[in-house]
C-alpha cells in the first residue's frame, strides 16, 4: 500500500489525447512550454562541458560561479543587491518551491494560496504536512483581493504563495496589490513564496516585471523569490531554476538538496553560466517579441468568442478564458455541461488540446498556451473560436 502522502498528488495539468484523436494531427495548446531552439550560447556551454569531461559533483546548491552570475542578473533586474550567498540553484522552479515549503512549514501550519493556481502549490504544502487555504481571485480580472486574503489569515498561517506573472491566468499583479500583500505578511509574520518563473514575459504596462521585494523592500527578510530559466531561454527540460532567499532558507536548502538531488545537473549549470557570461540578451528580447506578437494576434482571434469575456494575458504564456457565462447559457440536458466537457470536445472535434480550469481549482476556466509556434497558435485558436461559438446551436439541436 502506498504512503498516504501519495494521495496528495493531483492529476497532471495537461490533457491526454483520447483514442479518437490518435493518428490525427493535434495542436497542443495545453503545455507550459515555449517551443523554440535554445540559444546557441547555452548549447555551446553544454557541449564544451561535455567535451571537457565535466562530470563531478558540485555544491548541493550549485556552483559558486553560477550563483554569483545569477545574483548579478537578479541585482540588475530588481535594483536590489544580491550576493551568491543568497542564491540556491535548483532543478527548476518546482524544486525551489518544494525547498521553500519544507524549510518553513510544519504539520498543522497553513499556507494561503490564491486560486486559480498551479496544482503544484497545494500539493507541496500538503507534502510538508501543512494545509493549503484557498482564496479565490475574482473574475474576470483575477487580481487577488487583499480583504479576502486578510480574512483567510488565522493564528496557524505561516506563509502565502503568490505567482506573478500568473500561471494560469496571465495576470500581472500591480504594485498596490504587491505592497498590500507585503504589508499583511509583515503584520502577520508570514513567509512569502513568490513564484516569478515567467518574470521575463510581461506584455503590458511598463513591460517590466516587478517583484514583491521591489514593490515592498521591507518584505525581503521573509520572502523566497523563485525563478527559472525555462521560459526565458526555452529550455524547460533542462531543469534549472533558482531561489533567492534569506540565509536560513539557503542553509536549509543546502541540507535538503544534499540528501535528495545531491546537486543540480552539472552540464546544465555550465551551459547557463556560459550563456550568462557571453550573451548580449538578444535571444531573450527576440523570443519575447515573438511571444508578444503571437499574443496580440491571439487576442484578436479570441475576441470573436461569444459569451466569453476577453482574457487579459498581461504576462506569462497563457490566454485564460472565463467560460462561466457560456456554460450557464448551455442547456442542462445537453452533452456539454462543464469545462472538462468543453476541453474534451475541443480535443475530439477541433483537434486542439487545452487545459480545463478545474486542474487549477477553477471550474469555469480554460487555459490556452501561446508558447507553441505562432502558426499553430493561430490555427488552434481559430478552431477553438469556431467550435465554441457553435456550442449553443449544437446543444439546442439546431
Amino acid at each position: 500500500m502506498l504512503a498516504q502522502r501519495m494521495s496528495f498528488l493531483s492529476r497532471p495539468g495537461t490533457a491526454a489525447a483520447p483514442a479518437a484523436t490518435i493518428g490525427r494531427k493535434l495542436i497542443d495548446l495545453s503545455t507550459d512550454e515555449v517551443v523554440t531552439e535554445p540559444p546557441s550560447s547555452v548549447r555551446e556551454g553544454a557541449i564544451a562541458a561535455v567535451n571537457r569531461g565535466i562530470s563531478g559533483y558540485t555544491d548541493s546548491i550549485g556552483r559558486a560561479a553560477l550563483r554569483r552570475a545569477v545574483a548579478e542578473k537578479l541585482s540588475a533586474g530588481t535594483g536590489i543587491d544580491w550576493s551568491r550567498e543568497g542564491i540556491v540553484i535548483t532543478a527548476g522552479a518546482t524544486q525551489a518551491l518544494l525547498d521553500a515549503a519544507l524549510a518553513v512549514l510544519n504539520p498543522g501550519d497553513e499556507t494561503i494560496i490564491i486560486r486559480p493556481c498551479r496544482p503544484t502549490f497545494p500539493f507541496q504544502v500538503r507534502l510538508a504536512g501543512a494545509t493549503p487555504v484557498f482564496v479565490d481571485a475574482r473574475r474576470p480580472r483575477y487580481i487577488p483581493d487583499i480583504n479576502g486574503i486578510r480574512a483567510a489569515v488565522t493564528p496557524r498561517t505561516t506563509a502565502i504563495t503568490i505567482n506573478s506573472p500568473n500561471n494560469p491566468t496571465g495576470v500581472v499583479y500591480d504594485r498596490t496589490t504587491l505592497r498590500n500583500i507585503g504589508e499583511l505578511a509583515i503584520n502577520c509574520k508570514m513567509w512569502i513564496f513568490s513564484d516569478e518563473s515567467h518574470s521575463s514575459l510581461v506584455f503590458t504596462g511598463s513591460r517590466r516585471h516587478e517583484s514583491i521585494v521591489m514593490a515592498h523592500p521591507g518584505v525581503r527578510s521573509r520572502t523566497i523569490v523563485i525563478n527559472s530559466f525555462s521560459s526565458e531561454l526555452g529550455i524547460m527540460g533542462w531543469r534549472l531554476g533558482y531561489c533567492a532567499a534569506p540565509a536560513e532558507i539557503v542553509f536549509a536548502a543546502r541540507r535538503r538538496q544534499s540528501h535528495t538531488t545531491a546537486n543540480p545537473n552539472v552540464i546544465a549549470q555550465h551551459a547557463i553560466l556560459h550563456h550568462l557570461q557571453v550573451s548580449d540578451g538578444s535571444f531573450e528580447r527576440n523570443l519575447r517579441q515573438r511571444l508578444a506578437e503571437t499574443r496580440n494576434t491571439g487576442l484578436h482571434i479570441v475576441s470573436d468568442l461569444r459569451d466569453v469575456a476577453p482574457p487579459r494575458a498581461d504576462g506569462s504564456l497563457f490566454f485564460y478564458l472565463d467560460l462561466s457565462r457560456l456554460i450557464s447559457a448551455l442547456p442542462t440536458e445537453g452533452l456539454v455541461r462543464s469545462i472538462d466537457d468543453i476541453a474534451g470536445l475541443l480535443m475530439e472535434q477541433a483537434n486542439v488540446a487545452c487545459v480545463g480550469g478545474d486542474v487549477f481549482g477553477d471550474v469555469n476556466g480554460l487555459r490556452l498556451s501561446f508558447g507553441a509556434p505562432p502558426d499553430l497558435v493561430d490555427t488552434g485558436l481559430k478552431r477553438i473560436v469556431e467550435t465554441m461559438n457553435s456550442l449553443r446551436t449544437r446543444q439546442a439541436g439546431i
